[in-house]
């Protein structure tokens, strides 16, 4: 199992510099977000330490500057996330995050990742909105005429999207090609547990008056858990929630009093980057650099959302 497999499978143009040392692990892989290290003891290579950055991306690029506080909000999400999801998850407390990372990183078991982005849409937006005024469909389900933007779904959909190798775009997919590339029964089963974690999350988003529009979750195969056991590309074990969840680096997150006025622009993720960056920049060569005032609002608008999930759900 390749250890970048577990996290962000795909290239992004730009710089990764950064990564810190850690004493006792190994850098061995930068993704767009996350640093990843490697134990240098033997009996801990089934582990890998994450290290999420305060860097931000759009358009597959690396943006300059950083989002201060990225890094720890992302964690903190994360970590709050899979403490309350009913599905088994990559997390792992067999030795404690290192002081250097502390706060922004975790501990985690490697998995034998399925090659597939597990979207879950409830609302109409980004690319599925685009797919949807071209075809009248996304990933191949065809949705009723007359939808409008930020509409919500008759009820959630999986649209999957293929994790295209290094330098490649991914790409949206029908589920008969997650079929293809995975296997009848583990193809059914991502889905299943995409829409369970979907339906669970959005009732305790809106909690905080939050509403989930859509978000992407990750699987892979654990080795170790032989709770349920599967097999994929040579390896056996159980199915495992990896990678970051239900951060606004995944996720779109809008407040649920302004969408019920119609607005659909009250958004808690880094929309606000993409936003500016397609008004500012024709996606050829680098992009430009985010001014401070996007920096400060993306900067506030995670920690706003941190704040309305851990202090107002139970």
């Amino acid at each position: 199992m390749s250890v970048e497999s577990n996290f962000e499978a795909n290239s992004t143009q730009g710089s990764t510099a950064g990564a810190v040392s850690v004493p006792g692990w190994v850098h061995v892989y930068s993704g767009k977000v996350r640093d990843l290290y490697e134990s240098e003891q033997a009996s801990l290579r089934h582990l890998i330490l994450v290290v999420a950055s305060d860097r931000v991306s759009a358009f597959d690029h690396i943006l300059e500057p950083a989002i201060t506080g990225k890094g720890k909000h992302l964690t903190a999400l994360t970590n709050w996330w899979f403490d309350r999801l009913d599905v088994p998850n990559h997390l792992d407390a067999e030795v404690p995050v290192p002081a250097e990372v502390a706060g922004r990183a975790t501990i985690a078991k490697k998995l034998e990742m399925f090659p597939v982005e597990c979207v879950v849409r409830g609302y109409i937006s980004g690319s599925g909105w685009q797919e949807y005024q071209a075809t009248g469909e996304i990933c191949g389900i065809k949705l009723p005429e007359g939808l409008t933007f930020g509409g919500k779904l008759p009820e959630p959909i999986f649209t999957p999207a293929w994790k295209a190798p290094m330098g490649e775009h991914d790409e949206n997919i029908t589920f008969e090609r997650v079929v293809e590339l995975v296997g009848a029964d583990n193809a059914a089963r991502i889905r299943d547990l995409s829409l369970k974690v979907f339906k669970q999350a959005s009732e305790l988003a809106e909690q905080a008056g939050l509403i989930l529009a859509d978000t992407k979750f990750e699987f892979g195969i654990d080795p170790l858990n032989r709770d349920d056991v599967v097999e994929f590309n040579g390896v056996a074990g159980t199915i495992t929630l990896g990678d970051e969840v239900l951060t606004p680096d995944s996720s779109r997150f809008w407040s649920k009093s302004a969408w019920e006025r119609g607005e659909r622009k009250e958004s808690f993720d880094k929309q606000i980057v993409r936003n500016w960056l397609a008004e500012n920049w024709d996606k050829h060569g680098t992009p430009p650099a985010l001014p401070a005032e996007i920096v400060a609002q993306t900067a506030e608008r995670y920690a706003e959302l941190v704040e309305r999930l851990t202090s107002e759900v139970a």
